[in-house]
């Protein structure tokens, strides 16, 4: 049973106590107040311009509401298996559905399995109190997100450093995406951020930078890596100001 706890400014959504899966600012309900979400974010320097952004796990909304704002040409679809979660977008002042956002309750291996090439970027963010649903880890999962992507198109998957199959996850990605994974070396803590790129014919951008980041693990540090998600979060927030 999620939980939702207000201590002053701050609001938070908990699966198990002290488990604090988002965090939000009453004053600044757009912000993105955890690490793991501003490194999430990093899917923009892959495809700055997505037409289309499916994410898997409302939570508190907390990308969903900053690419919202931040990405005002942009479609957002949300998956989310939870009903409980979901009612409780007003609570975290999730818009409401739009022509732009749409959350669907129902499951994302299933959507996202009938859906080829009908995105530019995948944000898998999906837990329970349980950790993460086996069918989010499946082999077969990963091959139809990157099935789901268009050509050139980022899939930013946050995965538990310290969760058993971690390895076994990681190399899933791997082969599903045929090697094309990179990480930003400790961007953020215990969550392992992997991005992986459609690139059929290796020549697009996004493939290119691929391959940079894979070879320095970004920009090699982790206060680095932690520095550049903030300011890409700042320069996103920004530009349309």
């Amino acid at each position: 049973m999620p939980r939702v706890r207000t201590h002053g400014n701050r609001r938070t959504l908990e699966f198990q106590p002290g488990d604090i899966q988002s965090e939000m600012l009453l004053s600044h309900p757009d912000h993105l107040v955890l690490e793991y979400a501003r490194a999430m974010m990093c899917f923009a320097l892959f495809a700055p311009h997505p037409r289309h952004i499916l994410m898997v796990g409302l939570g508190g909304g907390s990308l969903a509401k900053f690419c919202y704002r931040h990405f005002p040409q942009t479609r957002i679809t949300v998956l989310e298996i939870s009903a409980e979660v979901i009612s409780l977008r007003e609570a975290f002042k999730v818009p409401p559905d739009d022509a732009r956002l749409r959350i669907i309750h129902g499951d994302a291996a299933d959507y996202i399995r009938a859906a080829p090439a009908s995105c530019d970027v995948i944000l898998v963010d999906g837990f329970d109190a349980a950790g993460m649903p086996a069918a989010l880890g499946s082999a077969a999962f990963y091959r139809h997100c990157r099935q789901a992507l268009r050509e050139g198109g980022v899939l930013a998957a946050n995965i538990l450093s310290y969760d058993p199959s971690h390895d076994a996850l990681v190399g899933r990605i791997a082969r599903a995406f045929r090697g094309r994974v990179c990480d930003f070396a400790g961007i953020a803590g215990n969550n392992h951020l992997l991005f992986a790129v459609r690139a059929d014919d290796g020549g697009s951008r996004a493939a290119r930078l691929q391959e940079y980041v894979a070879r320095r693990r970004g920009l090699g540090f982790s206060f680095l890596n932690r520095l550049l998600a903030r300011a890409l979060v700042a320069w996103l927030a920004w530009r349309l100001v």
